[in-house]
């Protein structure tokens, strides 16, 4: 019996989607009679210690994984399963993502303290949102320019105590997270994915391994759901071709559709990536459809470039 051990961050989202997914994998192996049984280690990472400035100014890549990736590296861990989201475009040598579990859902989820909320035209003029997001905020301030967008920085269970104790009207977080902890009930309004394009890979995990590992790797590639891991892939080459991170206004979002009729086709991925200024004065969209994701994710990304996302880029990260 070999004891998988799983790398995880320490917060209770975190927790919560790594038991998620070691219950799953649990099942996995009794179904296929392979002897493995998990645990948990708790990582802290760069991007859990720094709580007082926003994203956009801690900078660089893989703020939440870095650690991981590296105990992973040393083999003081076998796997772990992070938030797509969170992950770099591109992953060290010698890691791969073993399995892109079904996706939950990737639209972002208002919070309010307002009653009978429906969009955000119901927010008062002036409304003070919390996000931790620059593509967010992007966004939502070309929506409503009235809007005070304030950074919201800590866990999500920390970031709803603040909508309480900070004196804000909204606040915006991903719904899956929600979802996941079982707090749907605190969603006053959906985000349409088509209103507010999502961070690349939202709603999907991504559990990493060694690539060297035969086992891990097998026993992953029973979790996969190809779907979701084609949607994933056309998304995060779109960022990767941008060089993109969580302190930039990048968003994409790919749907799978399959030709009823003639199912022997590749199946169809319609990928939208968006580039934002920080104060929404300039969003670019690009919405593109084809059956290669890396090819996707490149053309949606060159598409962009002409319109001049990389003039956008460029001073942002001035």
């Amino acid at each position: 019996m070999r004891t998988i051990i799983v790398g995880t961050r320490q917060s209770q989202l975190a927790l919560t989607q790594t038991g998620q997914v070691i219950d799953d994998l649990t099942r996995i192996c009794e179904e296929n009679h392979l002897p493995y049984r998990f645990e948990i280690r708790k990582i802290v990472t760069k991007g859990d210690q720094i709580l007082d400035v926003t994203l956009s100014k801690v900078g660089g890549k893989g703020l939440f994984v870095k650690e991981i990736e590296q105990a992973m590296l040393d083999k003081e861990i076998d796997m772990a399963v992070h938030s797509m989201k969170d992950m770099p475009a591109w992953l060290p040598d010698g890691l791969i993502n073993g399995a892109v579990p079904r996706r939950a859902d990737v639209r972002d989820a208002v919070i309010s303290r307002h009653e009978n909320l429906t969009s955000l035209a119901d927010l008062p003029v002036g409304a003070k949102v919390g996000t931790s997001s620059l593509r967010r905020a992007s966004q939502l301030k070309a929506l409503r320019p009235d809007f005070q967008i304030e950074s919201l920085r800590g866990n999500i269970d920390s970031r709803l105590r603040k909508l309480e104790t900070e004196g804000f009207d909204a606040i915006i977080l991903a719904s899956a997270g929600l979802q996941r902890m079982g707090w749907s009930d605190r969603i006053s309004y959906f985000l349409p994915a088509d209103v507010c394009i999502p961070a690349v890979g939202q709603g999907a995990l991504g559990i990493e391994c060694r690539e060297e590992d035969k086992e891990v790797r097998e026993l992953l590639a029973l979790y996969n759901d190809p779907a979701t891991a084609l949607t994933v892939q056309a998304e995060r080459r779109f960022l990767g071709e941008l060089n993109g991170g969580c302190q930039i206004p990048i968003g994409a979002f790919a749907e799978l559709s399959f030709d009823q009729e003639n199912t022997g086709q590749a199946p169809e991925l319609t990928l939208t990536g968006m580039v934002g200024s920080p104060d929404g004065s300039k969003i670019l969209k690009e919405t593109i459809k084809g059956t290669d994701p890396e090819r996707l994710g490149k053309e949606v990304a060159d598409k962009l470039m002409a319109q001049g996302a990389g003039d956008i880029l460029a001073e942002i990260r001035r």
